[in-house]
């Protein structure tokens, strides 16, 4: 990623805070066995400041959208206790396998590691951490297989964790019959050739600043979720950045 295309994907900036649009199939740091990642290339969004950003909050490799950093460390400091106390507001879409039957509701389903050899994968847990997602159906439409031409329904959803397990989303969808499209751990995608995720972070919230509103930042659908969610009645956005 050149500094230019790092800087073409910012969606807000001020003094403390930047919000930007996150590529899907980048990880937002290195993990243990290396490779480049975006906090490779935040030197391009420093603006002046002598540190470059730093992140506030975590996003998947496979996940697209909002992504949350602070300038400096009082600035992140800050940010964190908003995130760790839930005061950031967090609206996810995504386009799932079938879908619910219902047009709204709640999934709360304690999740817990799967294995120390799996690293951050995880699962239902009665005995791990309460998660509670929101979601509520945005569209229902139908998606064909390149293979065999065969139509399986799909649905679009608004999905706000109240809580910010690791992969919550993805787990809550997939016990519920509903995997994300394209979600290799706990969907039904092959791990080589199939399509890319269908979660995108559309939306995020943050009451930085006591006697302002909060700052509210939307990130555009990416071009791998574009006709899945057409499919599901979504006609198309056009988006500026918020200075």
């Amino acid at each position: 990623m050149t500094p230019e295309e790092m800087v073409a994907r910012l969606l807000y900036r001020d003094g403390l805070m930047l919000v930007i649009d996150k590529p899907a199939g980048f990880a937002v740091h290195k993990g243990p066995k290396g490779g480049e990642s975006l906090e490779d290339h935040f030197g391009a969004l420093r603006f002046g400041l002598p540190r470059s950003p730093a992140l506030a909050h975590r996003l998947d490799r496979d996940t697209s959208g909002c992504l949350v950093l602070g300038r400096h460390r009082k600035a992140l400091a800050t940010l964190g206790k908003l995130f760790k106390n839930g005061t950031v507001r967090k609206t996810y879409w995504a386009v799932v396998e079938g879908g619910p039957l219902e047009d709204e509701g709640s999934i709360e389903l304690a999740l817990g590691r799967r294995d120390e050899s799996r690293g951050w994968w995880m699962k239902p847990d009665p005995e791990g951490q309460p998660a509670t997602t929101v979601w509520k159906v945005m569209g229902r439409g139908t998606r064909t297989a390149d293979a065999d031409h065969t139509s399986t329904p799909i649905t679009w959803l608004a999905l706000e964790p109240l809580t910010g397990r690791t992969h919550q989303l993805r787990v809550h969808c997939a016990e519920q019959g509903w995997p994300i499209i394209g979600d290799t751990i706990y969907g039904r995608a092959p791990r080589q050739g199939g399509a890319a995720m269908h979660l995108h972070a559309r939306e995020v919230t943050v009451p930085l600043y006591k006697n302002r509103d909060p700052i509210c930042a939307s990130a555009p659908v990416p071009l791998h979720m574009q006709d899945a969610l057409a499919a599901c009645g979504w006609q198309g956005e056009v988006f500026r950045l918020v200075d």
